[in-house]
C-alpha cells in the first residue's frame, strides 16, 4: 500500500548519524525533492556554529521555522519530499509533526563513537567535530510513545533507505 499525496519524511539525528546520505539516497530512490536543513540556517546560526558554539532554542527557532515552512509549500503543493534535519528534542519533533499527518520522521540512532568517526572523516562541512558532544548532550531521544521510526544509523545506506521505504510504506 502506498502513501498518497504529499507524504513529507523528515530524517533526523544527530550530526554524523548520516541524516544527509540517507535523506539524499531516499529522496533519489523514490524520486522525490531533498533538502537538507542544514541549508536553512541562518548565517548567524553557521557562523556560530562554525567557531564552535553550540546552538540554544532561541538560535534554532527560525532553523525550525525555514523548515516547518519548506514541509508546509511542498503538502500544499501536493509535492512529496524529503528533509534532514537534527530534531534533537522532542518538542522539535512534536513541531515538525504537529498538524501534518501525511509527515513521517524517521531518527537515526548512532553512537558517539561511531557519530566521532564520521565526523572526523568528514570535508567542508561548517559544523565541527568537537560540538559533537554537545549534541550528544542535547539529545532526547525518541521516546517509544512519539510517532518517530527508530533506525540503526550504523546499517549500510542502502540497506537502511529500503527498511525505511519498507516500513513507512513508501511503495
Amino acid at each position: 500500500m502506498g502513501c498518497p499525496g504529499a507524504v513529507i519524511v523528515v530524517v533526523a539525528g544527530v550530526s554524523g548519524s548520516g541524516k544527509s546520505t540517507v535523506g539524499a539516497l531516499l529522496a533519489s530512490r523514490l524520486r522525490w525533492e531533498f533538502i537538507d536543513g542544514d541549508s536553512l540556517h541562518p548565517a548567524a546560526n553557521v557562523a556560530k556554529m562554525h567557531a564552535g558554539v553550540p546552538l540554544t532554542d532561541e538560535d534554532r527557532r527560525p532553523w525550525l521555522q525555514a523548515i516547518e515552512d519548506w514541509i508546509d509549500r511542498h503538502r500544499a503543493a501536493g509535492a512529496p519530499g524529503v528533509v534532514a534535519c537534527s530534531a534533537l528534542h522532542r518538542a522539535y519533533r512534536e513541531a515538525l509533526l504537529a498538524g501534518r499527518p501525511d509527515t513521517r520522521l524517521v531518527f537515526l540512532m548512532v553512537s558517539p563513537a561511531v557519530a566521532a568517526a564520521r565526523l572526523a572523516a568528514r570535508r567542508g562541512h561548517f559544523f565541527p567535530a568537537r560540538l559533537l558532544a554537545s549534541q550528544f548532550r542535547e539529545l532526547e531521544p525518541p521516546g517509544p510513545d512519539e510517532p518517530v521510526l527508530v533506525a540503526d544509523a550504523t546499517r549500510p545506506a542502502t540497506e537502511l533507505v529500503a527498511d525505511i521505504i519498507s516500513r513507512l510504506e513508501l511503495e
